[in-house]
């Protein structure tokens, strides 16, 4: 097949407009011009994109097909610029970071922040994922450095100690749980949860404890942060469970009961995942020694 960029912008111009004259004038290209690359696009594919009617045009099942992937061509482009943009701002280097939802709202903020002063050439791109999403992206070296609370079964990664953490509940003072020092997680199953959104790696491990107890949680409400989960729970929503680096230590308003956790898989320890420690960048080397106080780089203050 023989296409450029030229005639995939104007296919998806096209197919958006519905119409050949209007997606023309969008890829700033005369009608007769468009009709032309449009049929030589399909002649290419060696199948109709477009089926002509009297108001405009509808996509085939090969047209809907090639617009799916041309937008996907374009976001990847986007991506591509986005990530080499800096060089052309004199950055010299830069690191892909996966980290799942407990490390991107509690210790990667400030970590990142003093690496990037004591690196100011280097730029970082961080993404949350889950902790199986980020083990298996370092293990096919997509992506150099991982921050996870699970351990890698099955995946040929290094894991390396980050930060020592532990999920604790908590409620308003005036709630009975304000009371205890420690509860198990059975004793307040039967608790409306505030809880961070589907998908995330906490939500997940707080769901599959409670099937493993063969009990369902009632999560009355789903917010995107720990800041939200602490001020649902102050609001009377619900109890919540977080990291305690989430709350411990914060000046919380209104104040909040916090109530350590019996079992022992409240213990969430991150680690930093790497494919091979020989194999990182030179930045990306300088970034894990920075987060875990192993080699060149000296680490960031604890």
């Amino acid at each position: 097949m023989r296409y450029d960029l030229t005639d995939l912008r104007l296919f998806v111009a096209v197919a958006e407009a519905r119409n050949l004259t209007r997606g023309a004038e969008r890829a700033h290209l005369a009608p007769s011009s468009a009709s032309h690359r449009i049929r030589a696009l399909e002649d290419s594919i060696g199948a109709a994109l477009l089926q002509r009617e009297a108001r405009g045009v509808s996509l085939t099942r090969a047209g809907e097909a090639l617009l799916r992937h041309a937008r996907q061509v374009f976001a990847q482009l986007e991506q591509m610029h986005a990530d080499l943009s800096p060089y052309a701002q004199g950055v010299r280097g830069h690191v892909s970071l996966w980290a799942n939802t407990h490390a991107t709202h509690t210790f990667l903020p400030d970590d990142l922040a003093g690496f990037l002063r004591r690196f100011p050439q280097v730029s970082v791109t961080l993404e949350e994922h889950t902790s199986p999403e980020i083990a298996l992206a370092v293990a096919r070296g997509e992506v150099e450095v991982g921050v996870m609370a699970e351990e890698a079964e099955g995946v040929d990664v290094e894991l390396l100690p980050y930060r020592a953490d532990r999920l604790v509940l908590i409620a308003p003072l005036e709630h009975p749980l304000a009371a205890t020092a420690s509860a198990s997680f059975a004793d307040v199953l039967g608790e409306p949860f505030v809880m961070l959104h589907a998908g995330s790696a906490i939500h997940t491990f707080t769901m599959n404890a409670a099937a493993a107890l063969g009990r369902h949680l009632d999560v009355r409400i789903q917010v995107r942060s720990f800041e939200a989960v602490c001020r649902m729970v102050a609001a009377g929503v619900g109890v919540g469970m977080v990291p305690r680096s989430a709350v411990a230590g914060r000046p919380l308003q209104p104040p909040l009961a916090i109530v350590a956790l019996e079992e022992a898989w409240a213990q969430r320890d991150l680690k930093v995942c790497i494919r091979r420690r020989e194999g990182l960048s030179t930045f990306a080397a300088d970034l894990v020694a920075g987060l875990t106080g192993v080699g060149s780089g000296g680490g960031i203050a604890q």
